[in-house]
């Protein structure tokens, strides 16, 4: 069925011997072809160039200032923290915190968020967990619905929303 015509031009008929072509002859007289193919370097993909460590701080910063966040620490719902926070832009709190904190700018305690037997000077806060301590903050104070502040707390704005309680020793700073 599917077998060669013994009579296919150009093929030798079965049982004959194929003639030999002048390529497949070695001679001494013929030099053998070797074919010159052009040498292929090895291109091995790689990442950009990373930029000098120092702009990259300086993008970061950049970046983190217009996005108005900088370096912010979340304290997570169920999760307790204690000691001394520096250096913070923004502190969010969802669990339950008793921290000194030193150089922030802002503070933010969550519905589900308790800051207690601490203290903390801001410039900013907004309170709608429960913040027990000292608290000083040099622009504005605002206490949500669902906050409560007890404490020495001194402020340069307050704004307390309706339902929001305030209590201790309470002084508006002076400009």
């Amino acid at each position: 069925m599917f077998r060669r015509k013994d009579t296919e031009p150009g093929r030798p008929a079965v049982g004959e011997k194929a003639p030999e072509s002048p390529l497949s002859r070695p001679s001494s007289e013929s030099k053998p072809m070797q074919t010159e193919l052009p040498r292929r370097t090895v291109d091995i993909p790689t990442g950009p160039l990373a930029p000098p460590a120092a702009s990259v701080e300086a993008a970061r910063s950049q970046a983190a200032a217009q996005a108005g966040e900088g370096k912010r620490l979340i304290v997570g719902q169920g999760i307790s923290l204690s000691g001394e926070i520096t250096a913070c832009d923004r502190l969010v709190v969802e669990g339950s915190v008793q921290v000194t904190l030193n150089e922030t700018r802002a503070i933010e305690i969550t519905e589900t968020g308790r800051f207690t037997n601490g203290k903390a000077e801001v410039e900013e806060a907004e309170i709608s967990g429960v913040y027990e301590g000292d608290l000083t903050v040099r622009k504005r104070l605002l206490i949500r619905s669902t906050g409560r502040v007890q404490g020495t707390v001194r402020y340069g704005e307050l704004e307390i929303e309706r339902g929001g309680r305030l209590s201790g020793s309470v002084s508006m700073l002076e400009s």
